[in-house]
């Protein structure tokens, strides 16, 4: 499998490549067609000056100043010049350096008639065999004025070989292949670096996921740190992932240790006794009473399996998964509650100031959850209140709520345990006593069923007025 870095860096590198090569195939065709038309507006532009200083020189064009002044321009421009009578006779020629005479040759009558007809000649051309080869050649009359007429003393032909012009094209097309190679390697460079740059936290994410499948729940991806862009999103969005696969590996191990615990510690009372009274520990006057004790714990072990299965059908629900809802009146399952628990509440000397609407309020929810939610929250109360107080339950309506307040008066409950009330198996040390029957649960699921409605619970405690609040949305 080939991986992302090099994948990336293939498709960069041929893209650049490519790019090059486009530009390079335009750049050369453009650049030589640039060079020949430059080369042929020089010559143009050098026939034009030949042609008129000639005319000032018209009855010495055979003369050395003249000769010098037309070898420099054919030195100067690396062309080579031709200067001819009107017939088309070659008077001479020179390429700069030497001199050269066509006895008894003369430009074609073609080429001689075009610039006696149209005043210039531009084209390629050997000049009937002068030339060995075809090359461009710019022409232009060495006209005088007589008598206010325009008469023609001869003519001026400019004209460059090929070579001159290769070598120029080739001197341009040298620089650009060095400047591509030059920029091809930065770019080669540039873009490993960045791809490297890409799939760093990529594939420390991948190391992460396979540490995550041995149990290593402390890594975290770092790579992505000063970058803002997709893969930071999907960074930090795996590191959250990572924190929260963190948490419930952690509240998992402590749900199996709690799990363990709250088994172990009935186990071992019932193995205890019942152990006594098979080898005659235990007396037979004390037999009944170790049964009670076995038969309570029995009971406490029914009441945890009971509260682990609730749990694992909650914890069943998605976080995105809402509690099929209907409308139903909160009044009511409020009382039958309260009736439900009148022998725990009297048992213990225990009012109940109910402040509720007279008529039904009718809300949104599940009614058998409702139920357990409010059964909970009074079973606590009623567990937990001073012996002779009254537990108030109070139920009110605001902007499209309904607010259901569980109110007793008993100990109060450390701020900093406040948060906690609501974690698997988290019991306070002030309640151990009070509660040996508890496993730890029961605001746990309150919480949970509220949280698959969508709705909330809050809780406060102070001099000794400890108040649960949950919400309902009004139907």
């Amino acid at each position: 499998m080939r991986s992302l870095y090099k994948r990336q860096l293939a498709m960069m590198v041929g893209i650049v490549a490519l790019s090059f090569t486009l530009l390079s195939t335009a750049f050369m065709m453009l650049s030589y067609r640039y060079i020949i038309s430059e080369k042929r507006d020089a010559m143009e532009r050098n026939a034009g000056y030949i042609a008129m200083f000639a005319s000032s020189f018209y009855q010495q064009l055979r003369s050395e100043p003249f000769q010098n002044y037309v070898a420099s321009i054919a030195l100067i421009s690396d062309s080579y010049v031709i200067v001819a009578a009107p017939d088309g006779e070659i008077i001479y020629a020179t390429d700069g350096v030497n001199f050269y005479a066509y006895e008894n040759s003369k430009v074609p009558e073609s080429v001689v008639s075009q610039v006696l007809e149209r005043g210039s000649y531009a084209g390629m051309t050997s000049l009937g065999g002068i030339f060995p080869e075809r090359r461009y050649l710019a022409s232009l009359p060495i006209t005088v004025s007589l008598n206010n007429l325009s008469v023609t003393q001869g003519l001026v032909l400019v004209s460059a070989d090929a070579s001159s012009l290769a070598e120029m094209w080739s001197a341009t097309a040298t620089i650009f292949f060095f400047t591509a190679v030059v920029v091809l390697l930065i770019a080669f460079v540039a873009s490993s670096l960045f791809s490297a740059h890409q799939a760093r936290p990529l594939n420390e994410m991948a190391e992460a996921a396979r540490k995550f499948g041995r149990g290593e729940f402390d890594v975290r991806v770092t790579s992505y740190e000063g970058r803002c862009d997709e893969i930071s999103t999907l960074a930090e969005a795996f590191n959250t992932m990572a924190n929260s696969l963190a948490k419930v590996e952690s509240q998992r191990s402590e749900f199996i240790a709690n799990v363990s615990h709250e088994l172990k510690t009935p186990m071992t009372t019932i193995s205890g006794f019942a152990e006594g009274i098979l080898d005659g520990t235990i007396p037979p006057e004390r037999e009944k009473e170790s049964l009670q004790i076995v038969v309570s714990e029995t009971r406490r072990l029914s009441r945890l399996v009971r509260r682990m299965l609730d749990l694992a059908r909650l914890n069943a629900l998605t976080e995105n998964t809402v509690t099929a809802q209907e409308q139903f009146d909160l009044t009511e399952v409020v009382s039958q509650v309260i009736i439900s628990l009148e022998s725990k509440i009297t048992g213990r000397n225990l009012d109940v100031d109910v402040q509720m609407p007279d008529e039904k309020l009718m809300v949104w929810g599940d009614p058998d959850s409702i139920t357990q939610v409010c059964y909970n929250l009074l079973d606590n109360a009623a567990k937990f209140a001073a012996a002779g107080t009254a537990i108030t339950v109070q139920i009110t309506k605001k902007d499209g709520k309904a607010y259901t307040t569980i109110r007793n008066l008993g100990s109060t409950i450390p701020k900093d345990e406040l948060p906690l009330l609501f974690e698997r198996f988290h019991k306070a040390d002030y309640s151990r006593s009070m509660d040996r029957e508890g496993v730890g649960l029961g605001l746990y699921i309150v919480k949970t069923i509220l949280g698959n409605l969508k709705e909330t619970i809050t809780a406060t405690s102070e001099d000794g007025v400890t108040q649960f609040t949950f919400t309902l949305t009004l139907a």
